[in-house]
């Protein structure tokens, strides 16, 4: 290596800066020891629907998912030992991360499902009552 600074060319260097955002500035926002969990979330028909990637992990005992005040907070740990001849490595680390859901979610009556390494969230959220009102006006 030449200690020379290689610049990625305009668009090129995007999905580097993404990971960065993604993965958060070390010490803001983020308990330290704590890790991000990579999510996706919509609006389905009447319902809020978060997907979190948690591969490798038992959701009946490495899964919490809290609900206070509006803010859906997940947390999972995962630890994993490796022994063979001669050598033993482990791995492990506490993920977390919370979401606003959307106003009127009934967070009390939310469902939880682990599948193939993705755990789904789905919370009840009344429909909006759409249209419009007539609002009268009085003659004084």
């Amino acid at each position: 290596m030449s200690g020379k600074i290689e610049r990625l060319p305009g668009w090129q260097a995007l999905p580097d800066m993404f990971g960065w955002v993604e993965s958060g500035l070390p010490g803001v926002h983020m308990v330290p020891g704590l890790h991000g969990i990579r999510i996706e979330e919509h609006l389905a028909v009447g319902a809020y629907v978060l997907r979190a990637e948690l591969p490798g992990i038992d959701p009946t005992k490495d899964v919490e998912i809290t609900v206070t005040e509006g803010v859906l907070t997940l947390r999972a740990e995962r630890s994993e030992e490796t022994t063979e001849k001669d050598r033993s490595e482990f791995r492990y680390g506490t993920f977390a991360r919370s979401v606003r859901l959307p106003a009127g979610a009934k967070g009390d009556e939310a469902t939880a499902e682990y599948k193939d390494g993705v755990l789904t969230v789905t919370v009840p959220v009344p429909e909006a009552k759409a249209g419009t009102r007539t609002i009268p006006v009085r003659h004084v």
